[in-house]
């Protein structure tokens, strides 16, 4: 199996956008490509046919090169809940709760052994690896339990690129510290350098390249220009970058949780044009979007509290009661509740916490993880939709057992699986456990239908595909790009 590594000095250097290009200009070539990222923290996570968690950036990068996404595309996922602690899925399960300090101690051994299996895996079936590195690989205190860069790279002999992003500033230092901080061995297969973000005139930079080169002795095999390609972003912190720029038929507010979870779901609403969205910190004012969405949460509690604390809460109800609409997709929907019950403590001191109390359910956090496709018919906003989905949550929601409250509102299931989401009798009030809710465009668009007939807009027609379709699109952009700025020859050809 032939193999390309791709490495960053920095984050957000433009890794995972040129991982994924490369992904699909050789299968557009006729190779048999496959994706990989030993390690990825991240708490965008997708789940495969088989029901693993992988991160959502080697989904997207698998559909790049025309296959499935699957395990072993990512062996290793760490999502950070808070406390200085992340979640570690290993081989796309749940394997337990650990803090920086003792992961190395009790997971490096394993995690390394997760990854020689998923190479050696993936050898059998595909000729090429296109490999994503994490972070920086000259990371001097963290080099010698770094299981994503060199020491992949090394492991499979391959030909590596180092992106630098040049918009950030100081992107010859940036190359040049990270060459000096890398041995011998990691230096020697580093075969490309290359420049990302950049603006400007090109000319301007021809005499930095070429003393680039000669220092360095590694060719400069492209220049980037900037560009406004709409694509899936790891980091919560990348959504500042995304806000919509000016206000649009339809407006809509996504509350920036402390611990927000697969925002990728929104990317098929971000490709709307009538849409424009505002990720909103929740100590910001809220105003009167046509509807809030609380998004997924990797812990459902704390970030409850934090609406409390920040009077995001009492705005929301407010906002509803004042006749506004909002949705909640996974942790969200279980926020909308009367009660988060956590009787193990899973996710932290507090045994329970009062919801927003717009829905009557209850949720208990469980140990066991839910984590799978899910194919299902919609009922709500129109009936007869086939939705696809997946689930990832710790909870079971249900209708409170027992309770001494009159139930205020009566709810309907939003679809034929009853336990996938549900509505209030107003509409007014929206929840569900299905993340990928918005690629299923027909839905999408009758939901956004919705909110445009309560302002006296015209309805938009809601036989178009779904948002897959559109994602091969933007995969294409970002390959052509690439294709025609860099030259991947001095690494195919090594």
């Amino acid at each position: 199996m032939k193999a390309m590594m791709v490495v960053g000095t920095t984050s957000h250097a433009g890794k995972s956008f040129i991982t994924t290009a490369i992904c699909r200009i050789l299968a557009r070539q006729g190779w048999h490509v496959t994706p990989f990222k030993g390690q990825n923290m991240a708490l965008n996570a997708y789940v495969t046919i088989s029901g693993g968690e992988i991160g959502y950036a080697q989904a997207v990068q698998a559909w790049a090169a025309g296959i499935n996404p699957r395990v072993e595309m990512n062996p290793i996922l760490l999502k950070p809940q808070g406390n200085m602690t992340s979640q570690v899925i290993l081989g796309g399960k749940a394997a337990g709760v650990t803090t920086a300090t003792d992961y190395y101690k009790e997971y490096f051994d394993r995690g390394w052994n997760a990854i020689v299996q998923s190479l050696d895996r993936l050898a059998i079936e595909y000729d090429f690896v296109v490999c994503e590195g994490a972070g920086s690989p000259a990371e001097i205190n963290l080099k010698h339990r770094d299981l994503t860069n060199m020491r992949v790279a090394k492991y499979l002999n391959a030909p590596t690129l180092l992106v630098v992003d040049i918009d950030r500033g100081g992107a010859f230092a940036h190359v040049v510290g990270t060459l000096q901080l890398l041995d011998e061995s990691e230096r020697a297969l580093i075969k490309g350098i290359v420049i990302n973000k950049f603006r400007g005139q090109r000319s301007l930079l021809d005499s930095g390249i070429e003393w680039l080169e000669n220092y360095t002795g590694i060719p400069v095999v492209g220049v980037i220009p900037w560009q406004d390609i709409s694509f899936s972003s790891e980091d919560s912190l990348d959504l500042l970058e995304r806000q919509t720029k000016g206000q649009k038929e339809i407006n809509l507010t996504v509350l920036r949780l402390p611990h927000i979870a697969n925002f990728t779901d929104f990317e098929p609403l971000d490709a709307e044009k009538s849409v424009s969205i505002t990720y909103l910190d929740l100590h910001k004012n809220l105003g009167y979007p046509d509807a809030v969405i609380i998004p997924g949460s990797k812990t459902t509690i704390n970030d409850l509290i934090a609406l409390h604390k920040s009077g995001m809460g009492q705005k929301l109800q407010a906002y509803v009661a004042a006749g506004g609409v909002i949705l909640g997709i996974c942790g969200g929907f279980q926020m909308l509740g009367e009660m988060v019950l956590d009787p193990d403590q899973l996710e932290g001191e507090n045994h329970s916490q009062p919801g927003l109390k717009l829905l009557p359910i209850e949720t208990v956090i469980t140990p066991e993880k839910i984590v799978r496709q899910r194919q299902t018919c919609s009922i709500y906003p129109y009936p007869g939709f086939p939705i696809a989905g997946y689930e990832i949550h710790q909870g079971i929601t249900y209708l409170p057992k027992n309770t001494t409250q009159p139930i205020r509102t009566t709810i309907h299931a939003l679809f034929e699986d009853s336990s996938l989401g549900i509505v209030n009798d107003n509409q007014s009030v929206w929840g569900c456990y299905l993340h990928g809710i918005f690629d299923n465009g027909a839905w999408r668009r009758t939901w956004l239908n919705y909110l445009r007939n309560r302002r006296g807009l015209p309805s938009l027609p809601t036989g178009i595909a779904n948002y897959r379709e559109q994602r091969e699109v933007i995969l294409d952009k970002l390959a052509d790009l690439v294709e025609e700025f860099v030259d991947l020859t001095p690494l195919l050809n090594n």
